[in-house]
Parts: structure tokens; sequence; C-alpha cells
């Protein structure tokens, strides 16, 4: 069987065979789908393959994925995804809502998110034979690749800017990708890449313009589907998914990993997505709320550096992400987001701010009537604290600093 049917633009909608190696739409640059072969896999028992299957990682979705298993079992390719969803009351009470899980998906190999586009690219990577990927990052996308690219002996290049935090470049060198750091800012780094592999040849693994990393990403949507679905159908038919949004890759990967289960006859309806966005960093949002597909350029002013994005390269399916399935774009401040991180913190989970700031959307929805008090809700933590520990240390009072002695514990206690 194949593992998929062909490429889709997203603009003009003229399909590709699957042969054909390239990344956006030859005619308008648009962003393509990749579509699966619904038609072989409708026949396939796909329930029991998934959810008897033994390998709790993103490959256990192999039948619905694009490409071939890599191998490498025994390495952090076969680590990525399965990440634990919590149900917390305290969460649920600062937020109001009587159903809220959290996914964390800082538990993955690298610490976020992009680990699952990551591997799904280094698959395709050894499918066509090439010698160098290459990504542009702030730092977790390139955290990923270079973490994956490790696991099976891929050579990886990451240009990153040279603002990115020290901890997400150390994760880079550690793993042993080349480094260059940009003087600039994401989006220069972005294009620096891209012009960077159309001369030499790279395979560029870059958000939303390599078809893949979608691929990747929706690899969440099954797992909700299978943590939270399968066992509480009543969850199915009002779930609200909550996930901060930076280039758009991952709310538009959310959205075709749900149309996947849906075309397959696994899901009634879609759930209702809702991006978040740092009101520095809101082109899609602002599209979103003047009911555009046009992505207009901001300049992006945002701690969250995750989700800093002046031209999101995949905003138009993001913007889909939520009028198609009737759910919406949220703008937060900085500060809702650093709050949202200590918020997190006190039910046990550590985000980075951009994690958090798909709380800080989540309690915004609630606390304006966007979400209702019975709303099931899911809201996607994309990276750990650890990534930005400065952030982190904003978020919190800072710790006392007293002499060895009772005497000094009790002036404080």
């Amino acid at each position: 069987m194949k593992k998929f049917h062909a490429y889709r633009c997203s603009i003009c909608q003229t399909t590709f065979e699957p042969e054909d190696i390239f990344y956006a739409c030859p005619h308008d640059g648009g962003n393509v789908d990749i579509l699966l072969d619904y038609d072989s896999l409708r026949k396939l028992p796909l329930v029991e393959l998934v959810t008897q299957s033994r390998d709790f990682s993103i490959w256990r979705y192999l039948p619905l994925l694009p490409v071939s298993d890599p191998g490498f079992e025994k390495t952090p390719l076969h680590a990525v995804g399965w990440t634990p969803v919590y149900e917390s009351i305290a969460l649920s009470q600062q937020s109001g809502l009587e159903r809220l899980w959290i996914k964390d998906d800082g538990r993955n190999p690298t610490a976020s998110y992009k680990d699952r586009a990551s591997a799904v690219v280094v698959a395709r990577a050894a499918e066509v034979n090439a010698e160098i990927v290459v990504t542009a990052s702030t730092g977790n996308a390139g955290a990923a690749l270079a973490g994956m690219a490790a696991a099976c002996g891929q050579k990886a290049i990451i240009f990153a800017p040279k603002t990115a935090p020290q901890a997400k470049i150390a994760q880079l060198l550690v793993f042993g990708a080349r480094v260059i750091l940009v003087d600039g800012n994401y989006d220069q780094a972005f294009d620096l890449s891209l012009q960077a592999s159309q001369e030499f040849g790279w395979y560029c693994r870059n958000t939303g313009y390599n078809p893949f990393t979608a691929e990747g990403k929706k690899t969440a949507a099954f797992e909700i589907w299978e943590q939270l679905i399968v066992s509480n159908k009543d969850v199915s038919e009002k779930l609200c998914v909550f996930v901060s949004v930076g280039d758009g890759n991952i709310i538009s990967g959310i959205h075709k990993g749900f149309k996947d289960l849906k075309e397959l006859g696994l899901i009634d309806s879609l759930p209702r997505i809702f991006g978040v966005q740092s009101e520095g960093s809101a082109a899609i949002a602002n599209a979103f709320e003047e009911k555009s597909e046009e992505i207009k350029p901001v300049h992006a002013t945002t701690l969250a550096d995750s989700i800093s994005v002046d031209l999101p390269r995949d905003g138009l399916r993001a913007v889909r992400a939520a009028t198609q399935t009737h759910g919406a774009f949220i703008k937060v401040s900085d500060q809702e987001i650093l709050s949202a991180i200590g918020k997190l913190g006190k039910a046990g989970v550590f985000s980075e701010p951009a994690g958090a700031t798909a709380y800080a959307g989540v309690l915004k929805a609630s606390s304006e009537g966007i979400i209702q008090a019975d709303d099931p809700v899911v809201c996607v933590i994309t990276g750990s604290g650890l990534k930005d520990v400065k952030a982190a240390m904003q978020a919190v009072p800072e710790a006392p600093v007293i002499e060895p002695s009772m005497a000094a514990l009790k002036k404080i206690i």
C-alpha cells in the first residue's frame, strides 16, 4: 500500500503525485497537504491496530503516517509522543471548567512538541536519501531536529537567532548539530536557511514549508482521540482543544489529524480548535478577527520566543483550523502568559512561555464566555519550562536568602 495518495495545495487545490519531492506549491507558493490513501486505510481494522500496539510513541499510528518506520527502536526516535494527559482539580477550579485536561508535550525527548515533526521529517529524509537536513528555529524545532538526527546518525544544520535562549542553543550543540547563529530574528534565519537549502541541495525541515512537519504534529490529535475520546464518547461532541500559535504549523497539524480521523470514520465531528497568540505576535489572530485568510506580517515582540514570528509560514491553514471547526483565535498579554506559568506550576506542570500561552487562552476564553463551564477542554503545553529558565524566574517571586540559623528562619516564616 502506498503511504500517501497525493499532495494538495491549500490555495489552488492542485494535486501532485507522491513521487514529486518538493515543499510548497510550485504555482502559488501555498503550503501543501499530504493526502493519505483513505480508501485503502478504511479496509484496515485501524482501532484494533492502534489500541493494541505496544509501541507507546507516535509510531503506534504508523498506518496513518505518510512515512515508513525509520527503525532505531531503542533510541529517542521511538520515545516521541504518547505524552501524558493530566486532569487537575486545581486547574479546573482556576479556570471555572468542569473538565480540563493538560496534555504535556514538554515530556518529549527534547522537551517540546517539535519532536513529533522532526521524527517524521527524519524518517522522510532517509526515504529520499538526504545527506543533510537543515532548519531555522528559535530553539525548539532545532533541538528536536538535532536530537532526532543524532538518534539515527543523520547530519543536521540549524540556523537560529543569536537571541535564542541559551538552554535551547545548548541542546543543539550537545546533540551534535552544526549550529549557525544569525544576527537577526527568526524570519531572517528562516529565509537564510531556505536559500541555503536551495543552493546546496539540503533537505529542508522548515516549519510549514515542509509538508511532513504537519504530519508529525497531527499525531497529538490521534493521542487525544485515543486517550480521551475512544473511552468517553460524550467528550467528542463538545471537545475544545487549545494550543499556542506562532508559525501556525502545530494548530494546522492538529486540525489535519482530526480531519484524518473523521475521513476514516473514527470520529463523528471535529473538536473546536482554539489558537492562542501573544498580543505581541498576533498576525494569525489579527487575520481571524478580520475574517480574512490574508496573513499580514507584524513586528513580533513577545517574551514567548517559540511563538515570536513576524510572518507566520502556515498562517492560512492555521486560520482555517479555527474557522472550519467553529473555534477561535485568542490574544493574551505577556503578563498573562507569565501568570499562566505560575498557575500551571501550582498544578505540577512546568511550562515555557509558549506552552503557558495556551493555558492563558483557556483562562481568558472561560472568563469571557467563549467556552462554557461544561465544555470539555484539552490544553496542549508545547514545551518544558527548562527551555527558558529566565522567563520562568520572571513568573515567580524571588526566593529569600537567609543566614543558616533558626533565628533568621523564624523572621520569614
